[in-house]
């Protein structure tokens, strides 16, 4: 540590750790993102996997046998345990990177492709025909599965296809459910030989029944009642099993009618795949399928695809369509979530730019006195790096150790990249700062406030390049949208960009008000306001980069906000869809009769709809089918209203006297009697099928209500679909007019009472629980944090640049009060100067970024689509989510920044009031 850095350390220790806390906390920040990312895509794709299951995401390679041209006992060879372990590690040894197997639930083996009958009649016939058994010679049974009774399977001697008799294990299900007990014999056909004795010894438990080695194939521990294609009945049944031989008997399958095939069953590990090499597995699974892998392990097995082979080696697997639906998820949340990280760091950059550039104006005196004094400007440069590196590089350092350690991930060169960023930025701001400020020598500068400087042209060009950038950008994303473009960092940018843009017209438009102001101001009674703004002209340059964090903050917190509101609302309305109230008790005959009173009398029920509600109602006589509602008009009109689902007068759907059903087995007419007709609510599609004139609809009880349709309404609460109808129930027959489902409001319902008043025979539906279901995977619930913390992190980083704005100004704002206290100024005066000083900039920022963060998400809104992060992949969106404003994202963050800098002014006048004022007032010293 060379001398210089040694004495500015001891002379400033309080800036010194203010900025390694600040580097610290942006690169701890910084290098978590990625991490973070990495982790919610690893485990949304580990959940995608185990959702799709072992039979879907397993590889598995089946290779014929060989050609009957060849000899047996070279045939039997090769459906020997010794070769399909040979070959099952040669395999496993090809899949390419990075596919990793998980050994524990691999395993190969030989199987029938086609099931065999047993003959034998102690085993069950539910309609007659016989049972069928698959053979099955699998590794690893022992390994796999706790011995119930008996012993394990095995081999006396050189098994062979003429083999008289073989053993084999069941499964507890399939003895339980084909009647197998511990040392029965099934018989089963032989090829030109006496049929197979397959001799029972063990009845065994699978340790993991849930595992790939017994859910690929799952007929390997549960047996299925196939039934026979055609007209259903009781008669074309039959029970399918499969019976475990030892491996070393599989060549005894050979002389079965089974048509055996030699297999390699691969288990993905699923702790190694990892999100970011999602094009990887894919392309390593189409070699495998198609590829030159898969000519690899064709040559590993010994396919030579001639007149001795009976076929040819396929792999095949549906891992890669799990990859690809998980790819097409990851698409619609990656760009949303790169627009909270873009302007989350846009903030966290001005901020560490700002914090540079204010140490260089404070020291603007000493840096030019070190230049008139013959400093070389390398020279001067390179001690204000070493000066910052110092305190930046272990700090930098700490950080990303901190987020390694916290956050877990596979891969840490993103985090240290970022992190690395983060303090190059901070170990820069300072120096490169100070070398534009001093490029010249001069002892007195002029006049460099925002009244009085007029913006140069370099920076004129480089404020309309950012204009330009950003109508590209935000063209692109309304024209396109996020979906499909996240490899477009342009896209992502476009709230920061505009957020930007505002903050420079601001600047520039800052002095106007302030001239329009001061000479009003001039004329009134006192010099605090005169004074206050005149001080808020003579900002320095250098200050408005804390109106351009405040306003790139306030702008992303409002985009930010708007989307997480945006998110919850739109799994609300789906949950709403879904239910149809808060809360739904439905069942498929009629409820009793004390249950809607009963249900009325649970705490936090504020109303109940009875709807009876007939699926099948069939109009006109004729195949299609409607739901018919029949309600309480007034209640179901209520609840309409209330949760804003096809809203409607109650007196609408009222029922005439005489209108409604015709006798239960109807008239030939089919007009349902001599009433007039019932008025109905329908959905479009079934009004523009029937029209407003009357026609007759047959009920589920056979009996038939003549309706009709004098409202249209997209959708109703009681059910979805696009063909209803809703009509008064008072006119139904009194069969179908008893209520089958009750529809609940309230703000608190208590589940568990509303499912012990209601009984176990009906089902609840809660919307709250709806809501929660939405949430169908960790790659929406991990970019909703994420983009919570973004958010929560933009607003701390604005408070910061505020702060540190307001501190910059404070020896200059103490020494100020102390002078115009010696001319007679009172200390209420002193806090009003330094809060209406402070106010302008402060309802600028607050102003601009309420204004910005509206048009951001107005000019923005056509092309977000918030569906993907918002509703469960497996959910079919009921109706597009898209983005728009929300009240409390755009004003509370601003009414707190002018809470913020009203009470630090405040603060400050308090406390320089408490100090004496001869510190102040002595000429030369630093201030």
């Amino acid at each position: 540590m060379t001398p210089w850095v040694r004495t500015r350390l001891r002379t400033a220790p309080g800036a010194a750790c203010a900025l390694a806390l600040l580097v610290a906390l942006t690169a701890c920040l910084a290098a978590a993102f990625p991490r973070a990312v990495d982790r919610y895509g690893d485990a949304g794709l580990h959940r995608a996997v185990a959702q799709a299951g072992p039979e879907r995401s397993g590889v598995r390679v089946a290779a014929p046998i060989p050609s009957p041209l060849l000899p047996q006992t070279q045939r039997e060879d090769a459906l020997r345990p010794e070769a399909l372990s040979r070959q099952y590690a040669d395999v496993r040894a090809l899949v390419p990177e990075p596919l990793t197997v998980d050994g524990g639930q691999s395993t190969y083996g030989v199987s029938t492709t086609m099931d065999l009958v047993a003959p034998d009649p102690w085993l069950p016939r539910p309609t007659g025909l016989p049972a069928q058994v698959s053979l099955v010679a699998q590794a690893g049974l022992a390994e796999h599965a706790d011995l119930r009774t008996g012993r394990l399977p095995r081999a006396t001697g050189q098994v062979t296809s003429r083999a008289a008799e073989v053993e084999a294990a069941v499964t507890v299900e399939t003895a339980k459910g084909l009647h197998i007990k511990a040392g029965s014999v099934i018989h089963v056909p032989g090829v030109e030989r006496e049929p197979l004795a397959v001799r029972v010894t063990a009845i065994v438990a699978p340790r993991d029944p849930d595992g790939a080695y017994w859910s690929v194939r799952p007929l390997l521990r549960t047996p299925t009642l196939v039934r026979l294609p055609g007209p259903s009945s009781d008669a074309d049944r039959y029970w399918l099993g499969a019976l475990l031989l030892a491996p070393d008997a599989a060549p005894a399958i050979l002389g079965t009618p089974g048509n055996p095939e030699r297999y390699w069953q691969l288990s993905p590990a699923t702790d190694a795949l990892h999100a970011h090499d999602t094009e990887r597995l894919r392309s390593a699974i189409a070699s495998l399928e198609s590829g030159p892998a898969l000519q690899k392990v064709r040559t590993a097995i010994g396919d030579l695809a001639d007149e001795y082979t009976a076929g040819v080696t396929d792999v095949n697997t549906d891992l890669d369509d799990v990859l690809a639906s998980y790819g097409r998820l990851r698409e619609g949340v990656d760009p949303l979530v790169s627009v909270a990280a873009f302007g989350t760091g846009t903030v966290a950059a001005v901020v560490l730019l700002m914090a540079g550039g204010l140490a260089a104006d404070r020291r603007r005196t000493e840096l030019a006195l070190l230049r008139a004094r013959g400093a070389s400007l390398r020279g001067l440069t390179g001690r204000l790096l070493a000066e910052t590196a110092v305190i930046a590089l272990p700090a930098g350092a700490l950080g990303l150790t901190a987020a390694l350690l916290a956050l877990p991930a596979p891969r840490a060169l993103p985090a240290v990249l970022t992190a690395a960023a983060v303090t190059a930025l901070a170990c820069g701001a300072l120096p490169l700062r100070a070398a534009a400020a001093h490029r010249a020598v001069r002892v007195h500068g002029g006049r460099e406030d925002v009244t009085s400087v007029r913006p140069s042209r370099r920076r004129t060009v480089a404020e309309l390049t950012l204009v330009v950038l950003a109508a590209g950008a935000v063209e692109t994303l309304r024209r396109r949208g996020t979906s499909g473009s996240a490899g477009d960092q342009l896209v992502s940018l476009a709230p920061v960009l505009i957020g930007v843009i505002a903050a420079l017209v601001l600047v520039r438009l800052y002095p106007i008000p302030l001239r329009a102001l001061a000479r009003p101001a001039g004329r009134l009674r006192g010099a605090v306001g005169h004074l206050s703004l005149a001080r808020a002209g003579r900002t320095s340059v250098p200050a408005t980069l804390p109106l351009l964090a405040l306003l790139t903050a306030l702008t992303t917190a409002a985009f930010g906000g708007s989307v997480l509101a945006g998110v919850r609302e739109a799994r609300d309305h789906a949950a709403l869809l879904t239910v149809g109230a808060d809360a739904r008790i439905e069942t498929t005959v009629p409820l009793p009769t004390a249950l809607p009173d009963r249900i009325r009398r649970v705490p936090g029920v504020d109303g109940v709809a009875e709807a009876s509600i007939a699926y099948q109602a069939r109009p006109e006589e004729g195949r299609e089918t409607v739901a018919l509602v029949g309600v309480d008009p007034g209640e179901y009109a209520a609840l309409a209203g209330r949760v804003g689902a096809g809203g409607f007068g109650g007196g609408e759907l009222r029922a005439a006297a005489g209108a409604g059903s015709g006798p239960a087995t109807g008239s030939g007419s089919g007009e349902g009697g001599s009433g007039s007709a019932l008025p109905a609510l329908a959905s479009p599609a079934t009004a523009a099928t029937y029209g407003t004139r009357p026609f007759p609809v047959g009920l589920e009880d056979g009996s038939t209500v003549t309706v009709r349709i004098v409202l249209v309404r997209d959708r109703t609460p009681a059910v979805s679909g696009a063909h209803f109808l809703v009509v008064d129930r008072a006119g139904l027959s009194g069969t179908a007019a008893r209520p089958t489902a009750l529809l609940l409001t309230g703000d608190h319902l208590d589940a568990g009472a509303l499912r012990r008043a209601a009984g176990d025979s009906a089902g609840i539906q809660l919307r709250s629980e709806e809501r929660a279901r939405f949430v169908d995977s960790p790659l929406q619930s991990g970019a909703e944090r994420i983009y919570t913390t973004a958010v929560a992190a933009g607003a701390g980083y604005a408070i910061l640049a505020l702060l540190l704005a307001l501190l910059r100004a404070a020896p200059e704002r103490t020494a100020l009060l102390a002078r115009l206290r010696t001319m007679g100024l009172t200390r209420a005066q002193g806090r009003r100067l330094l809060v209406l000083e402070s106010l302008p900039q402060a309802v600028l920022a607050a102003l601009g970024g309420t204004l910005t963060g509206w048009a951001a998400i107005r000019l923005l809104s056509p092309g977000i689509d918030l569906t993907t992060i918002a509703l469960a992949s497996t959910q079919t969106a009921p109706t597009r989510a898209e983005l728009h404003t929300d009240a409390l994202s755009l004003t509370v963050p601003a009414i707190s920044v002018l809470v913020l800098a009203t009470g630090v002014a405040a603060g400050q006048a308090w406390w320089s009031g408490r100090r004496g004022s001869v510190r102040e007032l002595r000429a030369g010293d630093a201030r």
